[in-house]
Order: structure tokens, then sequence, then C-alpha cells
């Protein structure tokens, strides 16, 4: 980095936000931390969450940010293609030294990305969404507030039951995807697969298109995961081979496979 950022680590008491949110394993009582922002500011600042953040390639999240009402590694600073996104609002003269040279070294790399445009904009919600969602299945009343997210089969079954809804959706999270509302993909279960967001989902997938007893289901869930209608499996197989390196999954992208464009450029 052009500037050296020297923070002065603190310890923080776990907000209690991060453990309503899903979050990765066991969290400590405390947390490290370092203001960006002198004495004075209580409240972490933070621009987004990072649920999906990490699905588009030209997206990255620099510093997390600490906040006692988001979840554990919600963005504080980011870039997603030529955008810098700084989620502390106090001016310069505001921020702790280390905090400014944080801010000049950002300036300076964002720099590098300039001119390249976002290749994701969002369609869906990501899979950590229902999660969370289903902690509040007992506690929100509002008519209509998970229609866009619940079946009313779910929501029927786990009244009551907002843990067994959540520990459903853990158990099934690598094969939950959304359409009108969120859904487990039994198809692509009953084929074997644990994910349906992983390449060699993507690769097997194709290879099963050539195959008689399982062609029709592979064509089905290719159709369902990509942007793509082919026909034929030498057409998957040449779609897959032009574009081999450039393809990922993205969740907010409309739970798809996509493909970088060769002129996205990007770091």
């Amino acid at each position: 980095m052009p500037l050296a950022v020297k923070p002065k680590i603190e310890s923080r008491d776990t907000p209690g936000s991060y453990r309503r949110y899903p979050h990765p394993g066991d969290l400590p009582e405390k947390i490290k931390v370092w203001r960006i922002h002198k004495e004075g500011k209580r409240i972490g600042g933070v621009v987004s969450r990072g649920f999906g953040f990490h699905d588009p390639p030209d997206a990255e999240l620099l510093v997390a940010g600490f906040n006692t009402g988001k979840e554990y590694g919600a963005m504080g600073i980011g870039r997603h293609a030529n955008f810098l996104q700084w989620g502390y609002g106090g001016t310069p003269s505001q921020m702790t030294e280390a905090a400014q040279n944080l801010f000049i070294n950002c300036i300076i790399y964002i720099s590098g990305s300039d001119g390249k445009r976002p290749v994701v904009h969002p369609k869906s919600r990501h899979r950590t969404n229902p999660v969370w969602y289903a902690w509040l299945i007992d506690k929100v009343k509002e008519y209509g507030f998970f229609d866009a997210t619940f079946s009313r089969a779910w929501m029927e079954k786990y009244a009551g039951n907002p843990k067994g809804m959540v520990k459903y959706m853990w158990d099934n999270f690598e094969l939950l995807y959304a359409d009108e509302v969120f859904h487990v993909d039994e198809e692509i279960r009953s084929l074997g697969f644990h994910s349906n967001r992983s390449m060699s989902t993507l690769e097997k997938l194709i290879a099963m298109r050539s195959e008689t007893e399982h062609a029709d289901l592979a064509q089905k869930l290719l159709v369902r995961y990509t942007e793509q209608k082919f026909a034929t499996p030498a057409e998957w197989k040449r779609w897959y081979d032009a574009n081999e390196g450039r393809i990922y999954f993205s969740d907010i992208g409309g739970y798809k496979f996509l493909v970088v464009p060769k002129d996205a450029g990007g770091r």
C-alpha cells in the first residue's frame, strides 16, 4: 500500500445481532476492532450486507465493518467494479490517522478499476436471506411479510418452530435457490449433487446431457441454472469449452452460472 496504516486495536463485546444473523461457527465474546472515526461515534458503519457480495468476480470486501445492527462480516469498505463503497460518514478531519491513510489507499486502489462496469446486477436475494428470515416467522405478524421468501407449505410446516426451519435451511443451504419464493432443489439432489453452485455440478450436468437415463432432467437443470437453452449435448459442451475459466455462479444474479464478458477487465 502507498501509505502505512497503523491502527490501534481495541476489544469490543460481540454485538447481539451477530448471533441473530447467520454466522460461521462459534463467535467469541469479544471482537478485535480498530477505529475509523475518532472518539464520539458509537455505532459502526456498514455500507452493505455481506450476503452475496462475493458472488460477482469483480467485487471484493476490503474491510469488514463493526456494526451493532447487522450481521458478522457485513461490509465496511468494498469494491464493486469501479465503485468504491466506503461505509463511514465522517469527514477526513473526523477520521483517525490510520483511517485517513486507508482512505487515500482505497482511492488509489479503486483508480485501477477506472472505466470498469459491474458484470452482475441484482435479480435475486442471496441464499442466506431465508436463513435469517426463518428466525422471524413467529415474531413478524405483518401480513404478507414472508410471501416472497417462503411457500405456504413451509410456513405451515414450521409454524411455531423457527429453530426447526433455520436448521432445515442450513442443512439444505447448498441446494437453495429462488424462483418467486425459495426452494430446496430436490431434483438436483436426486442426481446425487450436494450443491447447485459448484463448477463440478455444471460439468457433470453437461456430461449427463449425453446419458439416456438422465438427459431430460439434466437439460431441465441446465436451463434452470444458466441463461442458455441449447438443445443438444454438443452445444452445451461447446458453450462450456468456449467460456471455461470465465464461468461463475451467482445467487444475486438469478441463481445462474454466468459468463464474465471478455471485455469486462477488472482486477
